[in-house]
């Protein structure tokens, strides 16, 4: 399999299944990048979301939440997986915070006084403001200016106490209870290793490790576990994976730190090295990409509601039509109006002419 295929399979597996369901969307991805809301809702459009108050709702209806699972950040995930998603990572993500929570004053027993009154805050939908403020009203005692409120409301959560609902306000999380959620599967590892071949594959078992925060060994279980098809050396994809269609290019407008960008051990298929530092600069700040046949050409940003695309360099005549079609859609989904999304298949040869 040569570079070009092989992102033609990976753009694919993205981007390339509509689905007007948050909620599906989230559980076909295994689960979405959320730390940064208006991006979160960026990387649900890309992936086939087109209605722009869809996630909203999908959250308010509660068939979707926001906790913090793979490598300890936020993903928005399906309300039904929530509590076995948890399972695999609360304890790794506990004990990640255990010197940090330590630093800022949150003994055990502050903790545990926190998990005992929680429950009883949650009769409506509050903001982490707002619960901090009623467990101090309560003698908790916690600095409410500094770090100390996100990492204890973070412990709730991992806990299983609480998590993120619909947005109160712009950039406001709303906290509700955790949903009972569905069953766990018998296999959770293997699970979430299908569901990531499924979104990302072709990729490796070292993939998966880096993208889930799990050790090697036990990603490589989990996709041995999963049953996947050897796509090439080394490489897996989901059974019966379906085949990009003719057509293309394929372009994306991608949000800040999208899961495109995060899923892999190495960006060095989709991303050239002279351009790195233009997506990633440092600091684990992951820049909006513009993405064409799964390579990332260019960087962009929003101006008002226009997206204004900075590329890296002249782009073929096939990608500037892509592109300037992508372009529109996000402008419409900025302003909240429902604009049609192209599916992302793979180009034909002499689509992309300069």
């Amino acid at each position: 399999m040569d570079d070009e295929e092989l992102l033609a399979r990976r753009m694919h597996a993205q981007f390339g299944r509509p689905d007007p369901a948050t909620a599906e969307v989230a559980r076909t991805s295994g689960g979405v990048q959320a730390q940064d809301g208006p991006a979160a809702r960026l990387a649900l459009r890309a992936r086939g979301v087109a209605d722009p108050a869809g996630p909203a709702r999908a959250a308010a209806a509660g068939d979707v939440v926001t906790l913090a699972l793979m490598r300890g950040t936020l993903h928005l995930v399906p309300a039904a997986d929530a509590r076995w998603l948890l399972g695999l990572f609360a304890t790794r993500n506990l004990a990640a915070g255990a010197r940090r929570r330590r630093e800022l004053g949150l003994t055990d027993e502050v903790c545990a006084r926190a998990l005992d009154l929680l429950p009883g805050l949650l009769d409506v939908p509050r903001s982490r403001a707002a619960l901090i403020g009623l467990l101090n009203a309560r003698g908790l005692g916690v600095d409410p200016k500094g770090q100390a409120p996100a990492h204890l409301i973070g412990y709730a959560s991992a806990h299983g106490v609480l998590c993120r609902g619909a947005d109160l306000g712009a950039r406001e999380p709303g906290y509700v209870p955790l949903p009972a959620g569905g069953p766990a599967p018998a296999d959770p590892a293997a699970e979430l290793a299908g569901r990531y071949l499924a979104a990302f594959g072709p990729a490796g078992p070292g993939d998966f490790a880096a993208w889930a925060g799990l050790p090697v060994s036990e990603a490589r279980r989990a996709v041995e576990a999963a049953a996947p098809e050897e796509a090439s050396p080394g490489l897996f994809a989901a059974a019966g994976s379906p085949e990009p269609p003719a057509g293309g290019p394929a372009v994306r407008l991608l949000g800040a730190y999208d899961g495109y960008l995060l899923g892999y051990r190495s960006r060095e298929v989709m991303l050239a090295e002279p351009y790195a530092r233009r997506i990633n600069a440092g600091g684990g700040v992951i820049r909006p990409a513009v993405v064409a046949d799964g390579r990332i050409v260019g960087t962009w940003r929003r101006e008002g509601a226009e997206p204004v695309v900075e590329p890296f360099g002249p782009l073929p005549r096939g990608v500037r039509a892509a592109l300037a079609d992508e372009v529109a859609a996000v402008a419409a989904y900025l302003q909240g109006r429902r604009p049609a999304l192209r599916s992302a298949g793979t180009r034909q040869r002499g689509d992309n002419r300069a």
